[in-house]
């Protein structure tokens, strides 16, 4: 996941922000809301950790074993609630990832993949495949559409659908950044 320098460090400041909005989002009086923003805040601040500069920090191979068996954890639960709610299975698919990016970084010699490797997996294709096309997705979603009546008021920041919407774009274009260095 080690890019060049300052690319590294903006997808960093991108994710932890990320992260911390959903913090924020956690507040809403709604439980699925703050469920999901748990998950995603979850997501949010194991990628900023993912996407540090090598230069800074090089996690041993038990770090990444550990991100792959917590993210490994995150998809299990996210295919159980996908059961009753088909927004979990982006949980799932991004669980996923972080998941397999995890065990690749793990199994790369001094925990730095894609650095002189065979090439893209058929696996990193696809779900670069899947998050190129929800990031064009979810950024039409976030075009402004006319409205006749207005919506109703919204409560606070954690019930705010525009950014949350923008939430979950800034982790997709993360997570496309992140799958290209592998």
């Amino acid at each position: 996941m080690h890019g060049p320098g300052s690319a590294a460090w903006l997808l960093v400041a991108l994710c932890a922000a990320t992260g911390a909005y959903c913090l924020l989002r956690m507040r809403s009086g709604v439980e699925e809301q703050r469920r999901t923003a748990g998950g995603e805040a979850l997501m949010g601040f194991g990628m900023a950790l993912m996407a540090t500069p090598a230069a800074v920090i090089t996690p041993p191979r038990a770090a990444w074993v550990l991100y792959a068996v917590v993210f490994g954890a995150a998809a299990l639960r996210a295919l159980w609630a996908s059961r009753s709610s088909p927004h979990h299975l982006h949980h799932l698919v991004g669980t996923f990832a972080m998941a397999y990016m995890a065990v690749g970084m793990a199994a790369a010699p001094s925990g730095h993949a894609g650095h002189g490797g065979a090439g893209a997996t058929p696996v990193t294709g696809v779900l670069l495949l899947y998050f190129a096309g929800y990031v064009l997705w979810s950024g039409a979603r976030l075009v402004p559409v006319a409205t006749a009546g207005g919506g109703p008021p919204v409560s606070g920041w954690g019930d705010r659908p525009e950014l949350a919407r923008a939430c979950r774009l800034s982790m997709g274009i993360g997570m496309v950044a992140m799958l290209l260095t592998m």
